[in-house]
């Protein structure tokens, strides 16, 4: 008798769990969606969550709001979001700090790799080095790279903190350069613009999406890009390898994620909308105007991509010499 009430039990249990998941596959979603944005407004992983939220939204039939989450080298946001509920409510834009900070820093209380599940490798993205000419008399890489030696720790160039996309770039191309210069960390790549252009600082790797419009319009001069293919938008500025740097090549990446513990329904609701959205006409045409270029693909590729990107970066944190936080 027991064990009749036992194998009956066992049964309902896994029948309660195939009709709770049918349930989720069926409803999700069925209230508003937030996308954590570990970075301040107007920056590229902002714009970028903003055209991926307005796509969902439109798909889903419900809001997606974007929650902006700045600081701590996207730590905060991506604390916030791995300890969330885990129902598909709350997700995370990230650009590849969630494949290093557990790298860069001693004490993390989450660990990305397994807090954080992946959904879609969204787009790429390289890097454009800008300069203030009001500051920095150089009209070509050349022509700065003799600048920075003869003024080896005085230039000052923005970056978004230790182990983000800007400050990898500076730091790969000082070591490639032989060049010194001083970091001056913020919270995000567009209050670093904000004092480039108010002549605070003298030189930035900033990301394309907000450096292109400046240089079009003539604010900032634009003496390379870190891609190893020049950029539609910008097809007179070199790369770094074709202006004098060989083998410089730094381009990153922006990702969406979810508390790990959502349920597999849910995520490939998320996963094929998502994708749906970078195959749309409107948005390949929004992200191309922000020179940067949709990725796609599936869960267990961008899965295995994160695994690679964690021991590249991972032997170049000790190529730098970077320390731990």
């Amino acid at each position: 008798m027991r064990l009749h009430i036992r194998i009956l039990a066992a049964t309902w249990a896994v029948a309660s769990c195939l009709t709770a998941g049918l349930a989720v596959a069926q409803e999700y979603p069925v209230k508003p969606i937030r996308i954590v944005v570990p970075a301040p407004p107007g920056g590229s992983v902002d714009m970028v969550a903003r055209l991926l939220g307005q796509s969902l939204g439109d798909e889903f039939r419900q809001p997606v709001l974007i929650d902006n989450r700045p600081g701590a080298s996207g730590n905060i946001g991506m604390e916030h979001v791995a300890k969330s509920p885990k129902d598909g409510y709350t997700l995370l834009l990230s650009s590849f700090s969630v494949a290093v900070n557990a790298q860069l820093f001693e004490r993390l209380s989450f660990d990305p790799a397994k807090d954080l599940v992946p959904i879609l490798r969204v787009v790429d993205q390289p890097n454009v080095l800008v300069v203030n000419s009001a500051r920095i008399p150089a009209s070509n890489l050349t022509e700065l790279i003799a600048y920075l030696k003869a003024n080896p720790g005085k230039v000052s160039v923005g970056t978004t903190g230790i182990g983000n996309p800007q400050d990898f770039s500076a730091r790969q191309f000082m070591v490639a350069t032989g060049t010194d210069l001083l970091p001056v960390a913020y919270k995000g790549s567009a209050p670093a613009l904000v004092d480039l252009l108010g002549g605070h600082i003298d030189l930035m790797f900033d990301t394309s999406p907000t450096a292109v419009p400046y240089v079009k319009g003539g604010k900032l001069k634009a003496l390379a890009v870190t891609s190893d293919k020049r950029l539609e938008s910008l097809p007179d500025v070199p790369t770094l390898d074709e202006a004098g740097v060989p083998g410089y090549k730094s381009v990153f990446w922006m990702g969406l994620f979810a508390p790990a513990g959502t349920p597999e329904p849910a995520l490939k609701k998320i996963h094929a909308a998502s994708l749906k959205a970078l195959s749309s006409p409107n948005v390949r045409k929004e992200i191309g105007a922000m020179s940067i270029s949709p990725a796609g693909g599936s869960a267990e590729e961008f899965e295995a991509f994160l695994r690679s990107e964690a021991a590249f970066y991972g032997k170049l944190i000790r190529d730098l010499g970077i320390p731990r936080q």
